[in-house]
C-alpha cells in the first residue's frame, strides 16, 4: 500500500509499492504513464545510481531508535524518503514531564549534528565504493530472490566490508518502508520489560558490527527466545483400534498443565529453562532414586548452567550445588563407580591437590578392586607437576597391583580351585590385572627405567607363563622364583632361555647328580669322616670368611691401597676441569654457557637409551644391593634389576585369556607386527592409544595411506603427520628388539602351540632381524629357514603353513605361496576334526592372495579364477585338488548351496554370543565367493545380515566381528567407483558408533569421502566425531588430513587447542609433541612451540622424550641456563638421566 503525504509546497510525491522508501520524479511519472498497468511501478524504471545514493543516505538501526518525533526534521536533512512516511502522533504529556521538555530539545539537537556528520561520512564512503562497481547495463532489475544483505552493502555487494550489520533478518509483512522496517525488528528482538538504558552503560562490543546494547541483550539471562519446533503429525485414523503392547502412561493433571503452559509461552529465557530443567531433573531423581543416569546428567547440567556465568563467585556456587547433587547421588548409591568417579572429578576443581589425593585414598580403601578407580587415581598423580616424582608413582603402582591380586585371588579361593574353565568375571579381573602392569611398565619405559621395564615383563612372563605345575603357595612360588632370577640362569628373550620349568628340573638334576657323585666318594674312602655341609654360591661368602684371624690384616692393606688408587683420577678429574675452566664447586647454572653442549648431551642421551634397554646382571653374584660392591659404576648398577626391584609386582594367572592377553602385549610392547587379538573399545587398546609417545607401526601406516591418497590431489605445501616425530627407535635398537622377541615367541610357541598370530609374529620378528643384519639382498625369503623348522617339528600345523605362504605371498614369490597353499589344503583330509575346522581361514588367506595378485578388476584373470576354485572347494566340501581350470557352473551351484547351509549353523551360534576366527573366516569366504561368481550386492548382503544377527553390545566387545566389519568396509573401498556417497557413507558411520577407536574405518572415511565431497563438509564431520567420541585416534586423523590438504595454520592450532583442552586427552604426550614438532618444522614460530613446551611438560612430567624435545628442537630460543635447570628438574623429578655434562665437557676438552 502506498502513502501520499503531501509536502510543503503542496505537491504530491507518488512512492511506489514495492520500494517505497525512494522517491520516484515526474519524468519517470510520465514515462511510464503510457506503459502498461504490470510495468507502471516505479522500480523498473528507477536509476540503479539513485538506488544507491538513497541506500547509502538510508539511516542506521540506531537512528530509527531516536524516536517517531523526529520524522520533520529527518526530512529537512534530505531523507525525502522519510518524509514521504505517515506522521506519528504521541499522547499529549502530563505536566509534570514537561519540565523536561528543554532537556529533550537540547539533546535532540546534539543528536541531529551527530546525524549530519554521519550522512557526509555514509556519502563520502558511498563514492569510494561505486568505483568498484560497474554501470548497470539493463534499464531494470527483477529482485526475484531478495537478499537483505544488499541493503547493508548499499548495492549488489562484492566487498568484503559492509557499513552496518542488520539487527535481525525476520521482516514484518506490508511494511515497505524502511525505517519502519528497522523499527519492527527492533521491536520484535526486544522485550518491553527490559531496561535498554541500565545495559547501556555496562555493555561492551563483542564484534565488529553488532551494537554494544544488543550484545548485552543476548548475554541477558531475562531474554525471551523464540523457540521453534516442528508441528506433531496427524494420527491416522486407521489406528484407532491399534492395541499398544505397553500401557498407556497416564499424565497428571498439573503435567498437563505444564505442558500446556509450555505450548503457550511464545518465548523462554535462559533463566526460566533452568528452573524447567532444574525442576524436571528434581522430579525425576525423586522418582526414580536409584538411577545413575538420572543423577549424571543432573550434575552435567550444572556444568552447562556454570558456562553461562560471567562471576566467578557464581560459578564456585554452581560447582558447589554439582558436588552436593553427587554427594547425594552416592549416598543413595553407594556400589556405582560412575558416581563416585563423577563426584571425585568434581572435587578436583574445587580442593587442591592435598585434599584431593586424600579424598582419593579414602575411596580406594573402600573400593580397591576397582580397575577404573585406580586408573583414574594414577592419572591423576600423575598429571600434578608439583607432587610428582617417579618413586611415588612406582609406588602407587605397586598398591594397586597388590590389589586387584588380592581381590582375583579372594575369589578364586570363593570357587572351586580345580573348576575349568573361570567364570566371565573372574576373567576379566585377570585381565585388568595385566593391563595394569603393562600400564607400570610403559610409565617406567617413558620416564626413562627400560631396563626395569623389560624385566617386569620378563619376570611376569617367566612367573606367569612358565610357572612349575607344582601345589605351591604364592609365598613359596615367590621363594622359589627369587632361587631363580638370582641365578645365572637365562631369562625369556635371551640366548639359551629355556623357561623357568625347565631351568627347575635341570637344576634339581644337577643337584642329583652332585649328591651321586658325593656319595661315591664317601664309599670310596670308607669310614665315619664327620658332618660336612655342600658348598653353594650362597654360602660361599660366609665359608671364604670363616678364617677371619688370616684375612684381617691382609684386608685393611688392600682398602688402604685401594683409597690411594681411587683418590688420583679424582684429583686428576677435578685438575682437568680446573684446566677447562670449570669449577666444581660452582653452581650448575654457571658451569654451562653454551647452548650447543646441550644438544650434544642431548644426542648422547638419547643415543643411551637406545641401546641399554637390556637389564644387565654379574653373573649371578648379587640377590642384593648390599651384594654390590662400592666401587661399582653408577650407571651400571641402575641397570642391574634385583628381585627386590621386581617382586611387588608379580602375580600368578590362571585363565588362558589373560596368560594369552599377557604374551600379546609383551611382544607388542616392544614393537613387533602382530594381528589385531581385541577389540578397539576394550582397556588395553584404549589404554596404549591414550599412552602413545610415537608413532606404532600400524598406526604409521594409517597415516601414511592417508598421507599419500590426499598428496595425490594436492601436492603442494601438504606435510605428512607421521613424519613429525620421526622413527621411535634407531636400526641397532630395533634389530636387537626383534632378535629378543623371537627368543621370546619361540619360547611362548611351546606353551601354547599352533598360534597363529604367535606364529605370524615370529615370521614377522626374524625377517626384520635378519633384513636389519644383512644389508645386501638375499635370494630367498629371509624367514624361510625358520618356517621350515618350525614346520619339520610340527608337521600337521597347517596354520604354520598359511602364514608362511601369506609371507611368501606378499613378497612377491606368488608361485611359491601357492605350492605351500597346496600342499596345506590337499593333506588336510588326513588330519584329525580338530584340525580341519582351520580349513577356513586357510582357504581365506589363499583366496585373499590370489585376489591381491590380480592385475585387473574383472573375473576373467588367472588370479580370480584360482581364488574361484579355492572357495569353491571351501563351499561343496569336497576333496581339495590344485587348480588346472576353470570352475564349471555345477561346482559353483553346489559350493553356492553349501555356503547358504554353513552359514545358517553360524547364525544360530552367534545369536548366542559365540563367535571365533573359523566362523568369521567362513562368513568372509563366502561373502569373497559372491563377490566373484555374481555382484557386489549378494556379497553386502551376506555381510550385513551376518552383522545384524548378533547384538550391539557383542558387536562392540568381539574383535572377531570388528574384523569382519573392517572386511566389509575394504570390500566396499574396492567398489567404490560403482558405488553412490549414500552406499559407501552410510556403513561406515555405523561402524564408527560401534567402533569410534578403529583406525582403519577414519582411513577408509578419508579415502572414499575425500573425492566426493567438499573439504568443509569432512571437517565437520571430524568435528562431530570429536564432540560425540573424543579420542587421540580421532584428533590425529583430523591433524593428518589438514597437513596433507595444506589447511590453515589457524585450523590446526585449533585442533591441537580443542584437543588438548579436554581432560582425556591433556595428557597425551604425543599430540604435544606433533604440536612442539608443527610450530617448529613447518609453522616456524619457536617463540611458540616453547610457550607449548612448558605446558607440555607441566602437564605430562613423566615423559622423559618430551623433556628432551626442548634440548633437541628449541635450542634456538632457550639459554643455556634454561636447559640447566630443566636438566635439575628432571633430576628432581627422578626421571633416569644416563649421561652426565661433565662427561660432555670432557669429551670437548
Amino acid at each position: 500500500m502506498s502513502n501520499t503525504p503531501e509536502d510543503g509546497d503542496g505537491a504530491q510525491v507518488t512512492t511506489g509499492g514495492l520500494f517505497p522508501v525512494f522517491p520516484t520524479s515526474a519524468n519517470s511519472i510520465s514515462a511510464i504513464s503510457n506503459a502498461p498497468q504490470w510495468l507502471r511501478n516505479a522500480s523498473f524504471t528507477t536509476d540503479l545510481s539513485v538506488i544507491n545514493a538513497a541506500a547509502s543516505t538510508a539511516p542506521s538501526s540506531s537512528e530509527v531508535e531516536a524516536g517517531d518525533d523526529e520524522d520533520e526534521e529527518g526530512g529537512a536533512d534530505g531523507n525525502i524518503g522519510l518524509a514521504n512516511q505517515a506522521r506519528v502522533y504521541n499522547l499529549v504529556e502530563e505536566e509534570g514531564s514537561l519540565e523536561s521538555d528543554d532537556d529533550k530539545v537540547k539533546r535532540k539537537r546534539e543528536k541531529k549534528k551527530k546525524r549530519k556528520s554521519d550522512n557526509a561520512s555514509d556519502e563520502s564512503r558511498s563514492r569510494k565504493s561505486d568505483e568498484y562497481y560497474s554501470k548497470p547495463v539493463k534499464d531494470y532489475y527483477l529482485d526475484t530472490r531478495p537478499d537483505p544483505d544488499n541493503l547493508a552493502y548499499g548495492s549488489i555487494y562484492r566487498m568484503n566490508v559492509p557499513r552496518y550489520k542488520l539487527d535481525n533478518s525476520q521482516r514484518v509483512p506490508g511494511s515497505g518502508s524502511l525505517r519502519f522496517y528497522l523499527r519492527n525488528r527492533r521491536s520484535s528482538m526486544l522485550d518491553t520489560e527490559i531496561d535498554i538504558d541500565s545495559l547501556e552503560g555496562r555493555a561492551k562490543s563483542d564484534t565488529r558490527y553488532w551494537y554494544a546494547k544488543h550484545a548485552a541483550m543476548e548475554r541477558n539471562k531475562n531474554f525471551k527466545r523464540i523457540r521453534l519446533s516442528a508441528a506433531s503429525e496427524a494420527v491416522d485414523s486407521s489406528f484407532d483400534n491399534f492395541i499398544p503392547l505397553e500401557e498407556d502412561v497416564t499424565v497428571p493433571e498439573s503435567d498437563e498443565e505444564d505442558v500446556l503452559s509450555k505450548d503457550s509461552m511464545i518465548g523462554a529465557s535462559w533463566e526460566d529453562e533452568v528452573l524447567n530443567k532444574t525442576r524436571e531433573f528434581n522430579r525425576v531423581t525423586r522418582e526414580r532414586p536409584h538411577d545413575a543416569k538420572a543423577w549424571l546428567a543432573f550434575a552435567d547440567f550444572q556444568d552447562k548452567v556454570s558456562s553461562m556465568q560471567s562471576q566467578k563467585g557464581v560459578r564456585l556456587q554452581t560447582l558447589e550445588k554439582k558436588i552436593s547433587i553427587l554427594e547425594k547421588a552416592f549416598e543413595l548409591n553407594p556400589d556405582s563407580e560412575e558416581l563416585l568417579l563423577a563426584l571425585l572429578k568434581a572435587y578436583r576443581s574445587r580442593d587442591n591437590a592435598d585434599v584431593l589425593i586424600s579424598r582419593w585414598e579414602k575411596a580406594l580403601m573402600q573400593n580397591s578392586a576397582s580397575y577404573k578407580l585406580w586408573r583414574e587415581f594414577l592419572c591423576v598423580v600423575q598429571g600434578e607437576f608439583s607432587r610428582f616424582k617417579v618413586s611415588e608413582v612406582r609406588r602407587l603402582y605397586s598398591y594397586a597391583i597388590q590389589a586387584l591380586s588380592s581381590a582375583c585371588s579372594k575369589r578364586h579361593r570363593q570357587v572351586d580351585t580345580t573348576s575349568e574353565p573361570l567364570d566371565s568375571a573372574a576373567i576379566q579381573q585377570e585381565l585388568v590385572l595385566v593391563d595394569m602392569l603393562v600400564s607400570l611398565c610403559r610409565f617406567e619405559w617413558q620416564a626413562g627405567y627400560q631396563e626395569l621395564a623389560t624385566a617386569l615383563l620378563q619376570a611376569e612372563v617367566e612367573f606367569s607363563i612358565f610357572s612349575p605345575s607344582l601345589l605351591l603357595t604364592e609365598q613359596s612360588k615367590l621363594r622359589l622364583f627369587e632361587h631363580f632370577w638370582s641365578s645365572n640362569g637365562a631369562r625369556v628373550g635371551e640366548e639359551g632361555a629355556f623357561g623357568w620349568l625347565l631351568w627347575l628340573e635341570k637344576e634339581e638334576e644337577n643337584r642329583q647328580k652332585i649328591l651321586k657323585e658325593e656319595s661315591s666318594d664317601d664309599n670310596e674312602v670308607g669310614g665315619w669322616t664327620g658332618w660336612t655341609e655342600q658348598v653353594s654360591g650362597r654360602n660361599g661368602d660366609d665359608i671364604a670368611s670363616a678364617n677371619t684371624g688370616e684375612v684381617d690384616v691382609d684386608r685393611k692393606g688392600l682398602d688402604e691401597e685401594m683409597e690411594d688408587e681411587n683418590s688420583k683420577p679424582e684429583d686428576d678429574t677435578e685438575a682437568m676441569l680446573k684446566l677447562l675452566g670449570i669449577d666444581v664447586n660452582t653452581a650448575a647454572s654457571d658451569e654451562v654457557k653454551d647452548t650447543s653442549t646441550w644438544v650434544k648431551w642431548f644426542e648422547e642421551e638419547v643415543s643411551r637409551d637406545h641401546s641399554q634397554w637390556m637389564p644387565t646382571r654379574k653373573a649371578g653374584e648379587f640377590s642384593s644391593v648390599e651384594g654390590m660392591g662400592e666401587g661399582e659404576d653408577e650407571e651400571q648398577l641402575s641397570s642391574v634389576v634385583l628381585y627386590e626391584d621386581i617382586n611387588g609386582y608379580l602375580f600368578s594367572l590362571r585363565s588362558k585369556e589373560a596368560r594369552l592377553s599377557l604374551v600379546y602385549q609383551f611382544i607388542d610392547f616392544f614393537g613387533a607386527h602382530i594381528s589385531p587379538w581385541t577389540s578397539s573399545n576394550s582397556l588395553s587398546w584404549s589404554e596404549k592409544i591414550s599412552s602413545l609417545e610415537t608413532f606404532s607401526d600400524s598406526m604409521l601406516e594409517n597415516l601414511r595411506s592417508v598421507h599419500e591418497c590426499l598428496s595425490k590431489s594436492d601436492s603442494a605445501n601438504c606435510f605428512s603427520l607421521g613424519s613429525l616425530l620421526g622413527g621411535s627407535c634407531d636400526l641397532s635398537m630395533r634389530t636387537e628388539m626383534m632378535k629378543f622377541l623371537r627368543n621370546a615367541i619361540l619360547l611362548c610357541l611351546n606353551v601354547f602351540p599352533r598360534n597363529y598370530i604367535l606364529e605370524e609374529a615370529v615370521l614377522v620378528a626374524e625377517e626384520l632381524f635378519v633384513t636389519n643384519m644383512k644389508t645386501c639382498e638375499v635370494a630367498t625369503m629371509p624367514c624361510q629357514a625358520l618356517a621350515k623348522r618350525l614346520l619339520k617339528s610340527d608337521r600337521q600345523d597347517l596354520l604354520l603353513c598359511g602364514v608362511y605362504a601369506q609371507r611368501e605371498a606378499a613378497s612377491g614369490n606368488m608361485k611359491h605361496a601357492r605350492r605351500v597353499f597346496d600342499m596345506a589344503l590337499t593333506s588336510i583330509c588326513g588330519l584329525p576334526k580338530e584340525l580341519q575346522c582351520n580349513t577356513p581361514l586357510l582357504c581365506l588367506w589363499y583366496a585373499e592372495s590370489e585376489v591381491a595378485n590380480s592385475s585387473g578388476s574383472g573375473r576373467d584373470t588367472e588370479s580370480s579364477s584360482r581364488a574361484m576354485h579355492i572357495l569353491c572347494y571351501l563351499g561343496s566340501g569336497l576333496a581339495y585338488s590344485p587348480y588346472t581350470s576353470q570352475s564349471s557352473s555345477m561346482q559353483i551351484l553346489r559350493a553356492r548351496q553349501g555356503f547358504r547351509e554353513k552359514l545358517k549353523k553360524i547364525q544360530s551360534t552367534w545369536s548366542h554370543g559365540v563367535t571365533d576366527d573359523q566362523s568369521a573366516a567362513l562368513v568372509c569366504s563366502a561373502a569373497l565367493f559372491e563377490e566373484l561368481t555374481n555382484d557386489l550386492p549378494g556379497a553386502l548382503e551376506i555381510l550385513e545380515h551376518m552383522f545384524s544377527s548378533v547384538l550391539p553390545g557383542r558387536k562392540s566387545q568381539s574383535h572377531q566381528l570388528e574384523l569382519l566389519f573392517n572386511y566389509y568396509v575394504r570390500m566396499l573401498q574396492r567398489h567404490q567407483d560403482d558405488l553412490t556417497l549414500s552406499q559407501l557413507w552410510k556403513p561406515i558411520s555405523e561402524g564408527l558408533q560401534l567402533y569410534p577407536l578403529n583406525p582403519e574405518l577414519y582411513r577408509a572415511l578419508v579415502d572414499i569421502c575425500n573425492h566426493r565431497m567438499t573439504s568443509h563438509k569432512l571437517r565437520m564431520m571430524f568435528d562431530d566425531y570429536s564432540r560425540k567420541n573424543s579420542s587421540v585416534v580421532v584428533w590425529l586423523f583430523a591433524l593428518s588430513y589438514e597437513l596433507s590438504k595444506g589447511g590453515s595454520s589457524h585450523r590446526i592450532r585449533g585442533l591441537f587447542e580443542r584437543a588438548l583442552a579436554q581432560d582425556t586427552q591433556n595428557n597425551s604426550v604425543i599430540l604435544w609433541r606433533c604440536y612442539i614438532a608443527y610450530e617448529i618444522d613447518i609453522a616456524d614460530n619457536p617463540s611458540a612451540a616453547r610457550r607449548i613446551y612448558f605446558r607440555a611438560i607441566n602437564a605430562c612430567p613423566w615423559s622423559k622424550k618430551l623433556w628432551l624435545d626442548g634440548f633437541g628442537k628449541l635450542g634456538s630460543v632457550l639459554t643455556a641456563k634454561e636447559m640447566s635447570d630443566l636438566q635439575e628438574v628432571m633430576r628432581d623429578k627422578e626421571l633416569n638421566i644416563r649421561t652426565d655434562i661433565y662427561e660432555i665437557l670432557l669429551m670437548q676438552g
